[in-house]
């Protein structure tokens, strides 16, 4: 058995890697993946890529693992980057996170070494399940704030076979602990926030780079009153509060049209009203076999995350149209309990138990319609 192990320069993937080099059955080698897109946003500042490479050199050389720099600029603006602006333009809210696990980490990154690994191991908080009787199947891991399971929702079974998570059955604190005790240079890094192949730019400065600025009025949804103005309508989600400089609030953001350039916002008092309890998703990708018995239309006693985080909400889905969940090309969702940031294209990440199934694609739709 080969592994070859992405190395961040975190002290997740850190921990991971020392992990699976103590028990591994055969040679370990580490990767870092280099991503930053330098020619295209040089000129919104400097990314940390350096100080991270210079960090996983340093975590391979103590767990004796030769370290290899893989660039993949190309594969994660063409797999990624493009996604994301594609979905703002449409006035959809992406989540660039999914497919660089699906499209980069475990898609363009096993490509480049040739498939010259049996298993590629990273640190996420996640674990792989491989029973011969069900296939691989994707579960949560114990520690409910950091379980990563959310932006794993797009892997095959077949990168699911090949993937490893020495650190999936760890807690934070664990992980913290054990980083602790190995004496690894970056044991009290912080944690790296938002998404990565943006650094320490703000994830705004970015939009703005690439779409620009286009000034529009926020109305209030119940009334139609204009109460400020915007930079433009693809900074913003639906559920946003902050960054609307907006007085006598909090506001939220309930509605957006991007092709008017208007922000329709709702005071606290009255948001809850327009939560919503069900909504349709497209694009639907099952891990393994959907919930329910073969040719089953509908499921219930499942739950869902509309977020990365802690909070699962209890859901049934039913199959759009004459198919089955298998091949339904859209199903309908509802929810126990409404949600006030439901979003066209957010992605509804289906769990039973804490068994990952599978996602969908919010569709900007509504149900029956």
């Amino acid at each position: 058995m080969e592994y070859a192990v992405l190395v961040s320069g975190g002290v997740d993937s850190a921990v991971a890697l020392h992990t699976l080099a103590s028990r591994a059955d055969g040679p370990v080698r580490a990767y870092y993946l280099k991503i930053w897109l330098e020619d295209e946003l040089s000129f919104l500042g400097e990314c940390p890529w350096e100080e991270d490479l210079r960090y996983a050199r340093e975590v391979c050389a103590a767990a004796g693992v030769p370290l290899e720099v893989v660039p993949l600029q190309d594969e994660y603006y063409d797999r990624v980057v493009s996604y994301t602006l594609d979905e703002l333009r449409a006035g959809h809210t992406p989540s660039p996170d999914i497919f660089c696990n699906q499209r980069v980490k475990f898609g363009a990154f096993y490509d480049a070494i040739g498939g010259g690994a049996d298993r590629i191991a990273s640190g996420h908080y996640a674990r792989v399940l491989r029973d011969p009787g069900v296939g691989v199947r994707l579960a949560m891991a114990p520690d409910p704030v950091k379980d990563q399971t959310y932006f794993l929702s797009h892997l095959s079974q077949e990168q699911l076979r090949r993937a490893e998570f020495p650190i999936g059955e760890m807690t934070k604190a664990q992980v913290r602990a054990r980083a602790a005790e190995l004496r690894l240079s970056n044991r009290n890094r912080p944690d790296s926030q938002g998404i990565c192949f943006l650094g320490r730019i703000r994830y705004t400065d970015f939009v703005r780079a690439y779409l620009g600025d286009r000034p529009g009025p926020i109305v209030e949804a119940d009334t139609g009153r204009e109460l400020g103005s915007h930079r433009g309508a693809w900074f913003y989600t639906i559920g946003q509060r902050q960054g609307l400089g907006l007085g006598n609030g909090p506001w939220y953001v309930v509605r957006r049209d991007i092709d008017a350039n208007v922000i329709e916002v709702s005071h606290a008092a009255t948001v809850a009203e327009r939560a919503r309890d069900r909504f349709v998703v497209g694009r639907v990708h099952w891990i393994g076999d959907p919930p329910g018995a073969a040719g089953a239309t509908s499921a219930e006693g499942l739950t869902l995350k509309l977020r990365h985080g802690p909070e699962r909400t209890p859901c049934t889905i039913a199959a759009g149209g004459a198919a089955d969940l298998a091949t339904a090309e859209t199903l309908e969702v509802r929810m126990a309990r409404p949600d006030r940031g439901v979003a066209p294209g957010q992605f509804a990440v289906f769990y039973q138990d804490d068994i990952c199934l599978g996602a969908g694609t919010i569709l900007d739709r509504e149900v029956g319609a």
